[in-house]
């Protein structure tokens, strides 16, 4: 979600968002309730596709908490990570996904396996209702906090990360997908070459709060600077771990 881009107190870039202490922004319900059972379904299918394409080598998965609302964080530097992760994580997993992604057969197929549609070039009010009701029904949202693909090493985050963690109270999961990016497939181009390994690291789940039950624009800058130290410090020892 981007709004008009302002700086956090560390000099991190955040966006434009309902004041966390508010109330629910945009109408009081979802256009349209995301289905845990469509996740589900959409996790099914994660799991068919990545591991028949790929060779998913997944770590920490246990991290996940077994019920209740969670957030994954995770990094972005290839079309596939949030497909991997998707097939990887041991939960239906409620991404937010660019609406630009939602065109022909794909949108109705999105919306079906639980994804929520955000416009970046605003701040889509009705996508963060959407979202918070996915942790107010304790499903899982999964997050890109850089807010496209880049480098994937979390060095620049937007606030909806630290907003929906404060807001929803919810823990964040950080992710490090690796090895996405490493070589080009010689039959698609644009995928990483089959049968190719790819790293999915799950780290310890964290509250973005710092205990004081804060909601105000100051406690939202804190918690942005807070999440990236703890994303950052989770991709190097992935990093570590993987040899990548």
């Amino acid at each position: 979600m981007r709004g008009h881009p302002r700086r956090g107190e560390a000099g991190r870039q955040v966006t434009s968002l309902p004041s966390p202490g508010g109330p629910s922004p945009g109408r009081s319900t979802p256009r349209r309730p995301a289905s845990e059972r469509g996740a589900e379904i959409g996790r099914r299918i994660g799991v068919g596709l990545m591991y028949g394409l790929w060779k998913p080598r997944v770590l920490g998965a246990w991290r996940v908490p077994a019920s209740g609302p969670a957030i994954l964080a995770v990094n972005h530097s290839h079309n596939i990570d949030g497909p991997m992760v998707m097939g990887t994580a041991p939960r239906g997993t409620h991404f937010l996904i660019k609406r630009e992604a939602f065109v022909g057969p794909l949108g109705p197929f999105l919306e079906g396996i639980g994804q929520v549609k955000v416009d970046r070039a605003v701040a889509d009010r009705t996508a963060i209702t959407d979202a918070l009701a996915v942790l107010d029904q304790g499903g899982v949202l999964g997050i890109f906090p850089e807010g496209t693909r880049g480098e994937g090493d979390f060095a620049s985050l937007r606030a909806g990360l630290a907003y929906f963690a404060v807001r929803s109270g919810a823990p964040i999961v950080p992710v490090a997908v690796l090895g996405s990016t490493e070589r080009r497939g010689r039959l698609i181009k644009g995928l990483p070459p089959l049968r190719s390994r790819v790293d999915v690291v799950f780290g310890d789940a964290f509250e973005a709060g710092d205990g004081s039950g804060r909601r105000t624009r100051k406690a939202l800058d804190e918690a942005t600077v807070r999440i990236q130290d703890r994303l950052t410090g989770h991709l190097e020892n992935a990093r570590r771990l993987t040899g990548r």
